[in-house]
């Protein structure tokens, strides 16, 4: 067996080993401080309204604690963990990403539901829940349903640099 070979899977029995010792309320602490709700929008002229609503539950960290990336990872069975900015050489960090609206209906609003946060995140994350249950019933596809999400994304209270305006979104 070779040096190499032999370390990694030291490497692999300890990551497992605290994998273990991870509990889900570590996990739901961690999202409060890296974590993200996303719901954005992109214009798309294939559309009937030609906005698209994305979402997306996000979380980063430095490459010290990608193990806690992939403990959540593994954990919910879902997402996809890559470097979380590839082009820029002086960030080294990862991201999970989950996009798939059917992990994030079935196993990110479900573990949040059971492991609440406890900062302004909760509220985060409770309109995104109610943006996925619309769009799950399609409210998303008429103007007062997409007008609607838009209201729930721009009430929120955190300051973000938004790429469109509330304006532009729900101007039909």
């Amino acid at each position: 067996m070779s040096v190499s070979s032999s370390s990694d899977n030291v490497r692999s029995v300890a990551n497992q080993q605290v994998s273990k010792r991870i509990s889900d309320e570590y996990l739901a602490g961690f999202v409060e401080g890296e974590g993200c709700f996303y719901i954005g929008f992109s214009k798309r002229q294939d559309l009937p309204l030609k906005w698209q609503v994305i979402t997306e539950f996000r979380l980063s960290q430095n490459p010290g604690g990608k193990n806690i990336l992939e403990t959540f990872q593994k954990r919910l069975n879902c997402g996809i963990l890559k470097p979380n900015h590839p082009k820029n050489p002086h960030d080294k960090s990862w991201v999970l990403v989950v996009r798939d609206r059917t992990d994030l209906k079935e196993k990110i609003i479900p573990f949040f539901k059971k492991h609440p946060l406890y900062s302004q995140k909760w509220q985060e994350f409770l309109v995104f829940a109610k943006v996925l249950e619309m769009i799950e019933k399609k409210i998303h596809l008429n103007q007062n349903g997409f007008s609607q999400i838009v209201k729930l994304v721009f009430d929120l209270p955190r300051t973000t640099h938004k790429r469109y305006s509330k304006e532009e979104l729900i101007s039909f």
